[in-house]
């Protein structure tokens, strides 16, 4: 074999082999710490420490994964700014640069002066190791807040907002590390106000490429109607905008959770949060499993009084400096001490920033390890303080209530899919009544012309779980389904009664055979869709005969009586032909068999 494929072949196998260890020992831990109740992250951890470098010694490299599996935070965050269009940004705006500000420095201080007065750091390296600490884990606190449907709750929207700070405030932390440095190769990088300028410009830059190139390239995608383009599209927008960033020696989250926000308002939205969705699930699990991995086992055992320590002050000192903030801007005491409980690890972000403090020469490897140690056993603290906070009952405030009924509906109450014709008086109804009405159609030309008269309508197959889970089905006590044709399944309408019990379902049937498929499912109602119409039309045409309106109720009321018993018996017969009898056919009209109506001779 040659040198170059005997290389390629190894590299596969050892891919291959290190994939199935991962994924495996991942399947057992986390299955195990769900069913505890303990969540998944904490189960990814201890995976990734068990078959780690520093464990079993099973699977090597941990740096390299670590490095691959950052693209799972970058998933997310353009995952979360799919659900917050610039408008909904700028209500948060005191929560970012107020409340999110406050937290970083007073965090970053305190655990700044925790480290300096009871270790023998410098100021310097106390200040590099401190304000890394103040910062919280994104890819554990925001699946968590999805997960719970918390994230667009107003307690969520606090938590997101000190997320969204820490995440800005990347670019100052680098810059004050690189001020620090004693490492005469960092002179030689960009200084503060150039990345500042570079930050400016790479966002305004992702504002334009969305609006002048990504939407017209999603438009296409749709008209061609490949769900693998909108695959390959948006990961290409989540990976363009974070290699962007990383160019510039920024945050590619914030990167990717710019090209989320610009396409918040695309009718686009759901599909593409529905196909981006499973790689940002596997990838972050990924991520979790090489933190795990790169845990320094032998950091910890020798000092492990030290790295215990440090961790417990670094949540306990979180938890009380961010419950206080929560209480100054106004949140219920249970609220902010959930907050606080919330935010209180350290977040991803430090192991970057100690890598940078360590190549600034101003802390040694060693002091790398131990506060990447520390960090990565204060993640590992947050299921238990979460369950602590359920148990209490702080992950609700106590003002929150679901709405009573149809009459206090709120935005998103129900779900229509498909905005042809059918859908559009559907819609219209509920709208009319003050229902809040997510529209989903899969034909970009009708999604255009809708928005010519203010509708905004999303594109996506609303016949997919995923998609409709992620256009709010969890919450919607009404789902309609107006999609023209005989396509919608049974097996289609089984999953999604399962996946949202609380919804009542409404299906369009296309004719009488659809209707006999649909007749054993249990669902709120099915309407065959010119069932009514023909009737009103009938209706008409006997009025135009000049006939007796007590006739024309009498024939309708009949009609509907003969078709239901029709309906009943061609269901229990599995066949159209039966009860033909009761059919109205010429010559055998209702005065002719039925002895004529009240008040006729017959």
């Amino acid at each position: 074999m040659k040198p170059a494929l005997a290389q390629a072949a190894s590299a596969t196998d050892i891919l291959l082999t290190d994939g199935v260890i991962l994924l495996g020992v991942a399947l057992i831990f986390v299955m195990l710490f769900r069913r505890l109740g303990l969540g998944a992250v904490l189960g990814y951890l201890i995976a990734g420490a068990l078959v780690g470098p520093q464990g079993l010694g099973l699977v090597g490299d941990a740096q390299s994964k670590l490095a691959i599996a950052e693209i799972g935070i970058v998933l997310l965050l353009f995952l979360v700014g799919l659900e917050l269009n610039p408008q909904r940004l700028w209500r948060l705006k005191r929560d970012i640069f107020a409340l999110g500000l406050v937290q970083v420095t007073l965090c970053g201080a305190a655990l700044t002066a925790i480290i300096y007065y009871s270790t023998q750091f410098s100021w310097g390296a106390a200040i590099a190791l401190g304000l890394p600490l103040g910062l919280s884990s994104t890819a554990q606190v925001l699946p968590s807040l999805k997960s719970s449907g918390r994230i667009n709750s107003p307690f969520g929207e606090k938590a997101f907002s000190i997320l969204l700070f820490q995440d800005l405030s990347i670019v100052p932390l680098i810059t004050i590390v690189a001020a620090l440095s004693r490492n005469p190769a960092d002179a030689l990088g960009p200084p503060g106000w150039q990345l500042a300028l570079y930050t400016v410009a790479a966002i305004a830059g992702l504002v334009l490429a969305g609006k002048f190139i990504l939407n017209p390239l999603l438009k296409l995608a749709g008209r061609l109607g490949e769900r693998e383009l909108f695959i390959v599209v948006g990961l290409f927008t989540v990976l363009a905008s974070a290699a962007l960033m990383h160019s510039l020696h920024l945050s590619t989250a914030l990167g990717a959770f710019v090209a989320g926000v610009m396409l918040a308002d695309s009718p686009y939205r759901h599909e593409i949060e529905s196909d981006v969705e499973p790689f940002r699930s596997i990838l972050l699990g990924l991520f979790f499993l090489a933190v795990g991995m790169v845990l320094d086992v032998h950091a910890i055992l020798a000092s492990p009084l030290f790295i215990f320590t440090m961790a417990a002050a670094l949540v306990a000192t979180k938890v009380g400096i961010i419950f206080v903030l929560g209480r100054v801007f106004g949140m219920e005491t249970k609220q902010a001490f959930a907050l606080g409980l919330l935010l209180s690890q350290g977040g991803e972000f430090g192991f970057v920033l100690f890598t940078q403090a360590q190549h600034a020469l101003l802390i040694a490897p060693q002091a790398a390890s131990m506060f990447s140690a520390i960090v990565t056993i204060s993640m590992a603290t947050t299921p238990f303080l979460l369950l602590l906070a359920r148990k209490l009952e702080f992950a609700r405030p106590s003002n929150e209530e679901e709405p009573a009924g149809p009459d206090e509906a709120v935005q998103g109450s129900a779900l229509v899919i498909g905005y042809g014709r059918f859908g559009q008086t559907v819609a219209q109804m509920l709208m009319g009544h003050g229902c809040g009405v997510t529209l989903i159609d899969r034909k970009p030309a009708q999604i255009e012309m809708s928005s010519q008269f203010n509708m905004k309508v999303y594109y996506g197959d609303g016949t997919r779980v995923d998609l409709l889970r992620r256009a709010g089905g969890e919450k919607v006590r009404i789902i309609a389904f107006c999609i023209d044709g005989n396509g919608l399944d049974t097996a289609t309408l089984r999953q999604v009664t399962e996946a949202f019990p609380q919804a009542a379902i409404f299906v369009r049937a296309y004719d009488r055979q659809h209707l006999l498929r649909l007749g054993g499912m249990d669902i709120a109602g099915v309407v065959r869709e010119v069932f009514e119409s023909a009737i009103s039309m009938g209706t008409q045409a006997m009025k135009a005969l000049g006939l007796p309106d007590k006739e024309i109720t009498e024939v309708v009321r009949r009609y509907r009586e003969n078709d239901r018993q029709r309906l009943d018996a061609q269901d229990a017969a599995g066949t159209l032909h039966a009860a033909k009898d009761l059919m109205f056919r010429p010559g055998h009209s209702m005065r002719a068999s039925d002895g004529g109506f009240e008040g006729e001779s017959g």
